[in-house]
Formats: structure tokens, C-alpha cells, sequence
């Protein structure tokens, strides 16, 4: 920067002004400053620059899975906001990885990030590193929640279940729950929700017996569990089989195809599947999967704008440390079930 403000001829301090803002400069002088860019193509070390602020306008994310499409519609809408409020938003996926999570809180940290958001791992969360990083600065938790205190924002699972099994309940068999890898809160919560939905409409609930799992390959998990469970001689407890989610579903209809199984609706099927969540492909799924909807832009909409108003800014939404936002799923009614 120094001998950047050298090579234009202005002082230091107006550059460093002209690169928070170029509005914030005279004409004269941001057009001298913008060819002496193109000639030397000169550009800051916005993280070198970060760090020498009392607080940065960086925002910290840490999803588990970016190649998953509720993260990546998630992380879009927060990037966009973020943008939109002059901070910038730096994704960082943990991979499913508890060692990979503590690592990138720390880089968060190093970074001197001005808050973040976070859908945490959960059950192998590094929490005192995680409680470090939130004495610091402000931490909105997504997807599933650290602990009942944390600011979150998120599905109301319950909500959601008693929608899916009450129709499900009305339209065919009952349904038996076939759960997911323990690979954060939601697979506990999901089934409590289903138990509460299933004793609420006096129906006599059936978990699937699982084989224990912390992979993040959800369709795997589905078809591998699926497949042994329908050659195994003993198949599924009903005829109508709840998915903890979408990418789950998509493994038991596969792996139901391929044994010959016929997945719908109606007396002429001999499976029902259903899912949660309404990921993007389940409408173009054979057949497509009825399922709950959660509204993916909406909880990044409101995790930012809930952080924004941690820190202060603008519009952001102003709410306590301990804030919690539970919004309500929609049923998808499709072929599968």
C-alpha cells in the first residue's frame, strides 16, 4: 500500500479511503487512483488489510458438506446478502470432519472475522473451540444447533414430521422411520419427531434398525442399509417407509428398482417412500419422492440478517444471543408415497 500511495502520489490514508469506498474520494482523485490501478495493476491484501481493523468486514461460514445442495443454496443467499451490506462472506467446509471443522474455526478466528455462521458437525463439534471463537465475536448456528442456547436458525422438525406422518398415516399404512448417518443433531431429532408425531395420531411407531454410520454419503447409507434389509428375508416393518431425508430416499428407492420392487402410491406398488427436506433433484427422482419442504433461502435470509444485527448493521434483524427461529416445512405431495 505504501508503495502503491507512492506510485499514484497521494497519501496513504486517502487510498486506504478510496479502497473502503470509492465514493467516499473526489472525483479527481479516484479517477487518478483507478489509472494508476489499470497500470499497475496493484491490488490489496484484503485479509492483510482485515486484520489491521479493529473489525473486519469479513463474514466467516463453515458448512459440512459443500457439494450438498442445501449448503450451496444456503451459502448463495448469505454470500448474496453479505455483499449486498458491504462484507464478504468466506465459505469454508468442513467435510464432515471434526478435525477439519476445529481447523477452519481457528482459520475463522486468525482471520479476525467480524461473526459467523455455522452449521456445525453437532455431535463431534469441538465446542471449546467453538466457544472461544463465540466470545470473540458473534456465531449464528444453521441446520442443526450446537446446544439449546445457541442463536439458530433452522427447520421446525417437528413440525415438518407431524405434517409428513399425518398424511402419510391418512393414505396408506403407517409408516416405519428409516433414520440417518449420526452425523449431526438432526438424526436424533428428526426421530424424536417422528416418535412425537406417531404417538400423537395413536399410531404404534417402527424404527428401521440401522447399522451405525457417521458418512456424509447419505445415498450409500440409503441404498447399502436398504438392500440388506430387503434381502434379509424379513423386508420393512409397513409397506410405507419415511426417510429421516431426501438423499436417504434416493439410496432405498434404488436399491427397491433393483430388487425388483415397485415404489408408489396405490395398491399396484409394493413400497412407499417418503423423504424430508425437498432437495433439488427429488422432483426428477424415479419415481419423484414425496417429501417436507424446508425453506432453504429463507434460513440463510434470516441467519444473516440475525447476524447483521449482532454486529449492528443496517436492517439486521436485532436479537438476543440465545435467538432461535424455527420456520415451517411444506408437504410435497408426488408419486413416491
Amino acid at each position: 500500500m505504501e508503495d502503491f500511495s507512492e506510485f499514484v502520489g497521494l497519501s496513504r490514508p486517502t487510498v486506504s479511503k478510496y479502497f473502503s469506498d470509492p465514493m467516499s474520494v473526489r472525483q479527481k482523485t479516484r479517477e487518478a487512483i483507478e489509472q494508476a490501478l489499470k497500470k499497475s495493476g496493484f491490488r490489496p491484501n484484503i485479509f492483510a488489510v482485515n486484520l489491521n481493523r479493529r473489525r473486519s468486514n469479513i463474514l466467516g461460514v463453515i458448512i459440512p458438506n459443500s457439494t450438498d445442495p442445501f449448503y450451496m443454496a444456503l451459502t448463495r443467499r448469505i454470500e448474496m446478502i453479505a455483499n449486498e451490506s458491504g462484507f464478504l462472506a468466506f465459505v469454508l467446509s468442513s467435510d464432515g470432519k471434526a478435525e477439519m471443522e476445529d481447523r477452519a474455526i481457528k482459520t475463522l478466528k486468525s482471520m479476525n472475522v467480524a461473526g459467523a455462521i455455522i452449521a456445525p458437525l453437532g455431535v463431534e463439534s469441538h465446542h471449546a473451540t467453538l466457544d472461544e471463537l463465540g466470545r470473540s465475536v458473534p456465531l449464528i448456528y444453521v441446520d442443526s444447533p450446537l446446544d439449546e442456547t445457541s442463536s439458530f436458525v433452522g427447520t421446525n422438525n417437528r413440525q415438518s414430521f407431524n405434517l409428513i406422518v399425518d398424511y402419510l398415516c391418512r393414505s396408506g399404512e403407517p409408516p416405519c422411520y428409516f433414520g440417518m448417518p449420526h452425523v449431526n443433531t438432526n438424526a436424533l431429532t428428526r426421530q424424536t419427531a417422528y416418535l412425537e408425531a406417531m404417538d400423537q395420531f395413536k399410531m404404534a411407531p417402527s424404527i428401521v434398525e440401522l447399522t451405525d454410520s457417521k458418512s456424509w454419503d447419505f445415498e450409500r447409507f440409503g441404498f447399502e442399509e436398504a438392500t440388506r434389509i430387503l434381502t434379509s428375508g424379513q423386508g420393512f416393518p409397513t409397506r410405507t417407509v419415511l426417510c429421516a431425508n431426501d438423499r436417504v430416499a434416493f439410496g432405498v428407492i434404488a436399491a427397491a428398482f433393483q430388487l425388483g420392487l415397485k415404489v408408489g402410491h396405490g395398491a399396484n406398488y409394493d413400497l412407499r417412500v417418503a423423504g424430508h427436506d425437498d432437495h433439488p433433484l427429488s422432483r426428477y427422482a424415479c419415481p419423484p419422492i414425496t417429501t417436507v419442504a424446508q425453506n432453504y433461502n429463507e434460513i440463510g435470509r434470516l441467519a444473516i440478517e440475525m447476524l447483521l444485527g449482532r454486529l449492528g448493521e443496517g436492517e439486521g434483524l436485532a436479537t438476543t444471543p440465545a435467538a432461535r427461529i424455527l420456520l415451517n416445512a411444506e408437504l410435497m405431495l408426488r408419486t413416491s408415497a
